[in-house]
């Protein structure tokens, strides 16, 4: 049964611990990159083999695979993509900015231009479960961001082809290319590039533990989005919240995979007893029962504070991937909520919402790390360039002030690179 403390009995250690991969694999991960730079597509095909038990005579996805894919999906569900699609999509666009230019003194010119990113690859998991939310998550903000190439790769299913949903969401959401890859050997394909896959300049998306450390060891060579760890709920809920829906959205997170972490903060201590009778109750019905059940009994817990203003205190500390607020005003506690990946608030806005429907994009940071950085945006598919220009007039104004602070550095010739273009 998932475990109940209270802040008055318990150490700030034991709140706020996250149980992470112990496992090192940064040498199994270095092996398979070296491997694919060596040998290319040889060592993909081996192994998607290996792994995946495919054996595949090509790694591109065809076209009448894709239309294949087309026709296995349930109707229903194809229009509740692009539904969901659309909602991304308008959120995401909101997220566009633009360059700007200053021109407030005489013969000068400065600003930013704001570009994309030209090719860039989503990484999409297969294994346990497979997600083509994850396709629209990703590929939408790059395709509004301008990117010239997106491409996919995914692990494939022993028969050598790939979930239709996931195909169905990559047309969906624009997809340039799809290749039937995965784990660190499709993250070092992208990175380095291969005989049929291009290299790109940036990869997004999660992973395993061994696609977060492939992202780790090549990024330098490409960007990346985030090392993803395991997923994340903390709710903060009053003696309004039903304890029924409370258990329900921290199995949400716990059936994601063993490491996910739950974690529930109330000022009722009724409603903890509640919620993890509640909980044990629903796990016993639930079709992913083991992973859950290993995650809610290892990682999740419910926290009894003194308030709810300890509740928000203790929630800034732990700086989660998902945060629900549900309480009777959630909107009162938006302002003093500082570190978060994604908010939801009110008892009628489970974390699901966000994971597959509602727009705000579902690529979070984990591990605390969103006392840092941020959700996946249309931000991570551009670049800045900035710009200068200065007249004759307007540089001799100037330059003397330039080498004075370069002669201050000790750096002679930027110095005298500035003089030179001034009679003394």
């Amino acid at each position: 049964m998932i475990k109940i403390l209270k802040t008055s009995e318990t150490t700030a250690a034991e709140l706020f611990e996250r149980r992470i991969q112990s496992a090192d694999v940064s040498e199994v991960v270095g092996n398979i990159i070296e491997d694919v730079v060596k040998n290319g597509d040889k060592a993909l095909f081996a192994y998607t083999e290996k792994f995946d038990k495919a054996k595949l005579t090509s790694l591109e996805v065809t076209d009448k695979e894709f239309a294949e894919a087309f026709e296995k999906v349930d109707p229903k569900l194809l229009e509740i993509i692009k539904e969901a699609a659309e909602n991304i999509e308008k959120f995401h666009r909101n997220q566009l900015r633009s360059g700007f230019v200053v021109a407030d003194k005489p013969g000068t010119v400065i600003g930013q231009k704001v570009l994309p990113i030209e090719k860039v690859a989503i990484y999409v998991p297969g294994g346990t479960a497979a997600y083509p939310s994850t396709v629209l998550m990703n590929a939408i903000p790059a395709r509004i961001a301008g990117c010239k190439e997106i491409i996919m790769v995914t692990p494939c299913n022993p028969d050598g082809t790939v979930m239709p949903e996931i195909l169905a969401a990559a047309k969906t959401a624009g997809v340039s290319r799809n290749f039937k890859i995965g784990g660190a050997q499709a993250i070092a394909a992208l990175a380095y590039g291969t005989e049929s896959v291009p290299k790109v300049d940036k990869i997004v998306g999660p992973g395993n533990q061994y696609v977060a450390e492939a992202k780790r060891q090549v990024f330098g060579r490409v960007a990346i989005d985030m090392i993803a760890g395991p997923s994340e709920i903390l709710i903060i809920a009053d003696k309004s919240a039903k304890a029924e829906f409370l258990a329900a959205d921290l199995l949400s997170q716990a059936e994601h995979d063993r490491l996910a972490t739950a974690v529930l903060i109330t000022d009722c201590a009724e409603l903890a007893q509640k919620v993890a009778e509640e909980t044990e109750k629903q796990l016993c019905a639930l079709p992913r029962q083991e992973i859950a059940r290993t995650s809610i009994e290892n990682n999740g817990k419910i926290i009894v504070a003194k308030s709810i203003a300890e509740a928000v205190e203790i929630s800034n500390e732990i700086a989660p991937e998902h945060l629900e607020l549900c309480t009777d005003n959630p909107f009162a506690l938006l302002s003093d909520i500082k570190n978060a990946g994604s908010v939801f608030l009110g008892h009628n806005c489970p974390e699901p919402l966000g994971d597959y429907f509602a727009g705000p994009n579902h690529t979070l940071p984990t591990g605390g790390t969103a006392r840092f950085s941020s959700p996946l945006s249309v931000d991570d598919f551009v670049k800045k360039m900035q710009f200068t220009y200065f007249t004759e007039d307007a540089f001799a104004d100037v330059a003397e002030k330039v080498a004075a602070f370069a002669e201050k550095e000790g750096l002679g010739a930027h110095a005298r690179s500035a003089l030179a273009r001034i009679k003394l």
